[in-house]
């Protein structure tokens, strides 16, 4: 009797055993399908807010610093070429100035608001009269777009492109003080106005003052440091001394190239000495 009471017993802790092994076993498959399924709610969660947000994932507006002036000359069916400026400013608005080449009256200036696409690969530039042309905003260029806003192929797709303006940070949106001009240190009269230049990175347009009077223009870098100036325009308020301002507009008028180092800008014409230096506000 002694060894049935013995056998049950040892029967007895086996199946305590099994039970406590079943039910750690059991535990963990609970835990994995508890961890599998919050895994995947935050996938769900992510593909959900990604569809209901589509600017949340990569794309030209949000990865792409598509602000800034393109240029190009698309072809023209009875004219030399269609050359075409647009620039898109941070605001969402665009300017647009279009020539027809070989034609007469045939400079036309628009602006007015852009629209991006749900993709935001796209802009539709929408002018005040209700006019609208679409483009694919790339790395650096403007595809012109057909009118159902497809990229347009064959021979010529080539020549349906604008492309952005050069930039240089060490330039741009940054006020450079004149400090010599014509190799002659820069003296500040009475009643004269500090001489400044600052480069618009957005427009490549350029504002300033010349000592007497605000100036503006437009600008253009291009590769190897070189810069072409538009032509320059003034208010045309009167100061008692106008040499330094008259001198001022003529060198914007011959620059064709500039350097920077330590903060003081040089603007040259050719190998030449430097027309004028300029030298960095944050430096004074």
């Amino acid at each position: 009797m002694a060894t049935f009471f013995k056998l049950v017993d040892i029967l007895e802790k086996n199946r305590k055993i099994h039970f406590m092994k079943n039910k750690v076993f059991l535990s963990s498959i609970i835990i994995v399908l508890m961890s599998f399924s919050c895994s995947s709610k935050k996938v769900v969660e992510k593909e959900e807010i990604l569809e209901i947000n589509p600017s949340m994932a990569s794309n030209s507006r949000n990865s792409l610093d598509w602000k800034g002036v393109y240029k190009g000359t698309t072809p023209c069916a009875d004219c030399e070429g269609i050359e075409t400026s647009i620039t898109l400013k941070s605001d969402e608005t665009f300017q647009r100035s279009i020539r027809y080449l070989g034609k007469d009256d045939n400079y036309f200036f628009d602006e007015g608001i852009f629209l991006w696409n749900e993709a935001g690969s796209k802009v539709t530039l929408e002018t005040k009269d209700g006019n609208s042309q679409q483009y694919q905003v790339g790395e650096n260029v403007l595809f012109h777009l057909d009118r159902e806003g497809n990229r347009i192929t064959g021979d010529l797709a080539e020549n349906y492109k604008l492309a952005k303006n050069p930039v240089d940070p060490r330039l741009e949106d940054k006020n450079w003080i004149l400090k010599e001009l014509m190799e002659k240190p820069i003296e500040i009269k009475e009643g004269d106005k500090e001489a400044f230049l600052l480069f618009n990175m957005e427009t490549s347009t350029f504002s300033g003052n010349g000592s007497c009077n605000n100036i503006f223009g437009s600008y253009e870098l291009k590769e190897g440091n070189r810069i072409s100036f538009g032509n320059a325009g003034a208010t045309m308020m009167a100061c008692e001394d106008m040499e330094t301002e008259r001198m001022f507009l003529e060198m914007i008028s011959k620059v064709d190239n500039y350097s920077i180092s330590e903060g003081t800008l040089s603007l040259n014409k050719a190998k030449m000495a430097p027309l004028a230096r300029f030298e960095l506000e944050e430096n004074k």
